[in-house]
Parts: C-alpha cells; sequence; structure tokens
C-alpha cells in the first residue's frame, strides 16, 4: 500500500471513507456505508500507524466520532459535535508522515462530512440534528405558529370593553375575554368596538360610533 505515501491519495482515502461514515449519520444505509467507511479508514490507519501510537490516535479519532453521534442524538447545538470534529482531524493527522499531508487528510474529513448531507436526496434520512438544521419546521400543522390564528378570525367582529383602555385594556367578543389595543386612543368600558386588525398576538381595536 505504498500508494499511501502520496498526499494527494491519502486525501482522496480519507475523503471517501469519512464521506461513508458520516453518510451512514445521515441515512438508513443498513450499515452498508458505515462498513464501507470503516473498512477504507482502517486501511489508511494501518499503513501510517505503529504499534506504539495506534492505541490512542485511534482512540482520539473514535472519541471524536462518538461526540458527533452524542450532540446529533442528544444536544442538537453543535458545540460538542465541532470538538468532535477537531478530535478526528487530530486522529487523522497527527499519525501523517509530514505536515502537507496531515493537513490535506484534515481538509479531507472536514470537506466530507457535510458533503455527505448529499445521500440524503436519495437515501431515507436520519433524524440526527434534525433541530439544528431546522428540518422540523415551525409550522401551523405541527402546533408552531406566532401568528395565533384565533386572533386573526376576530377581524371585523364587534365586542365589549370590559376594562377602560388607555390604550390597552380587555375586550369581550362573543363571549370570550381578550387583551387589546387602541393603537393610542382612551376608550372607556362597556363601549362597542370592532376589531380592525391581528398582527401576531396583537389585537387592534376602534370604537364603534
Amino acid at each position: 500500500m505504498e500508494i499511501l505515501d502520496n498526499a494527494s491519495l491519502g486525501f482522496l482515502v480519507v475523503f471517501i471513507a469519512t464521506l461513508f461514515i458520516f453518510g451512514e449519520l445521515m441515512v438508513r444505509a443498513k450499515g452498508l456505508f458505515g462498513i464501507l467507511g470503516v473498512a477504507i479508514m482502517a486501511m489508511y490507519f494501518s499503513y501510517h500507524l505503529t504499534a506504539a501510537d495506534s492505541l490512542w490516535v485511534v482512540l482520539l479519532y473514535a472519541i471524536g466520532l462518538i461526540l458527533i453521534i452524542f450532540d446529533g442524538k442528544v444536544t442538537t447545538d453543535g458545540t460538542i459535535a465541532l470538538i468532535g470534529l477537531l478530535l478526528m482531524v487530530l486522529g487523522l493527522a497527527l499519525p501523517a508522515p509530514g505536515i502537507v499531508y496531515g493537513v490535506l487528510v484534515g481538509m479531507a474529513l472536514i470537506i466530507a462530512a457535510p458533503t455527505s448531507y448529499l445521500f440524503t436526496k436519495v437515501f431515507p434520512s436520519r433524524n440526527m440534528w434534525s433541530k439544528m438544521t431546522l428540518k422540523d419546521k415551525l409550522t401551523s400543522d405541527l402546533g408552531y405558529n406566532s401568528m395565533n390564528e384565533e386572533y386573526k378570525e376576530l377581524i371585523g367582529k364587534v365586542g365589549i370593553t370590559k376594562t377602560p383602555f388607555r390604550p390597552t385594556g380587555t375586550v369581550e367578543i362573543e363571549g370570550k375575554l381578550y387583551s387589546a389595543t387602541t393603537d393610542n386612543q382612551w376608550v372607556t368600558s362597556d363601549q362597542k368596538v370592532r376589531v380592525i386588525s391581528a398582527d401576531g398576538t396583537r389585537i387592534v381595536i376602534v370604537q364603534e360610533n
């Protein structure tokens, strides 16, 4: 495997291995991507590592990968994943035969990791990092909406002020109480008003003539 003495080929091997390893984390590939990635990465480590440093360097790489998986499943804020990525880069770069070689294999990992996301365009994706990538959109169907849908339906309806508005207060509309504003106009209680707009959680009313 003398070909791995070449830094460019080392870059390619690490890139492909990382692509498959992270691809296994991104999509449901039934373990196939993971097996391919680990096998190719093992080829890189077995060639460059000596018996003296093999254990702790591989352990450094493995801990980094575990931290990334932990972040994807538990914390999902990216901080621990970043630390894990740095540990994986160190695990690859330290056994490299030279500085240029080490930089290239580190770059290979950094480039291949996000590139593996392209697998999600073809294969069923996993739920890891769904919060961090905002894949779960905050939609009305999922119960998230900054705009109260009920408020939108109040536009044009008539109600009675239950408290003085200076300029905010409470209004009763169709038997329900709402907090509203008159947009800088004072209105006394027990006055007939109409809803003219509803912006977010803000209901704007005007006094009926």
